[in-house]
């Protein structure tokens, strides 16, 4: 543990060691591969709904989004049950890295990190995560309605537009892998800033995945401290915390109030 020049602890979880750093970014990939999994199980019925239909018929675009907004209603409950999962085995994740720290501090802060107030984020990520979900087949059915009009207006070739139909399934699938990637981030920055505010912190370093898929703008915060009510300028006109914006693999390591 090392000693941040504004006399606060610099605590990095359980990137104490380079073997600590793997351990974390392992754990961290693994949620995001299972919650993938189950949202590109929503992309493949997308497919399948759209291949059930004539996509060289373009008065059947309204038949296609009517059934991908039906599908979006009649997986309310399953959405539900997934994102809850995912928040969850995050939460827990979010929750060990925090016990890690409460061992390196060497003061108890074990019942400081019980009462840290999470169940707002909880609640509030949960909910977020069916509105995602559920988002796919509606974007799928907006994408086949702009789609038919081109198609019927003549603009494009009719081939050229039912192909892109049939293509809905596989960009449903792109953005599934996306939603999973960027929320499993973000989720768990969010927890961070909850318990971290708790503890009395006001700061967070900015840290990045260190490999060579690192975006530049984020290669340079790296190392830098920002504001838990300020984060930077990640990427053009967009403020966010690491983890928290589209695609992002940094993290916010805190820097806590002195607690020994």
């Amino acid at each position: 543990m090392t000693i941040h020049p504004c006399g606060l602890h610099r605590i990095a979880y359980d990137r104490a060691s380079q073997k600590g750093a793997r351990s974390n970014w392992v754990r961290a990939r693994r949620s995001e591969i299972e919650y993938a999994a189950r949202l590109r199980k929503v992309a493949r019925h997308v497919g399948d709904i759209v291949k059930a239909f004539d996509p060289n018929d373009f008065a059947q675009s309204a038949l296609i989004e009517t059934a991908l907004i039906k599908y979006s209603e009649v997986i309310d409950h399953w959405s539900s049950a997934a994102g809850a999962r995912m928040v969850t085995e995050v939460a827990a994740r979010e929750k060990r890295q925090w016990e890690q720290v409460s061992a390196q501090v060497g003061r108890g802060i074990r019942q400081q990190i019980e009462t840290a107030p999470i169940g707002k984020v909880t609640r509030d990520a949960m909910a977020e995560q069916v509105k995602l979900i559920k988002s796919l087949p509606i974007e799928a059915a907006e994408r086949v309605h702009k789609l038919a009009i081109e198609g019927l207006s003549g603009g494009n070739r009719a081939s050229e537009v039912a192909a892109e139909i049939m293509k809905t399934g596989e960009v449903t699938k792109s953005r599934a892998n996306t939603i999973a990637r960027t929320e499993v981030g973000r989720v768990s920055t969010e927890f961070t800033k909850a318990r971290s505010e708790h503890l009395g912190s006001t700061e967070f370093i900015w840290r990045t995945a260190g490999d060579s898929d690192v975006r530049p703008s984020h290669k340079a915060l790296n190392g830098k401290s920002f504001k838990w009510s300020d984060p930077p300028e990640c990427d053009p006109g967009h403020h966010a915390l690491p983890g928290a914006i589209w695609n992002c693999r940094c993290y916010a390591e805190p820097v806590l109030p002195d607690l020994d």
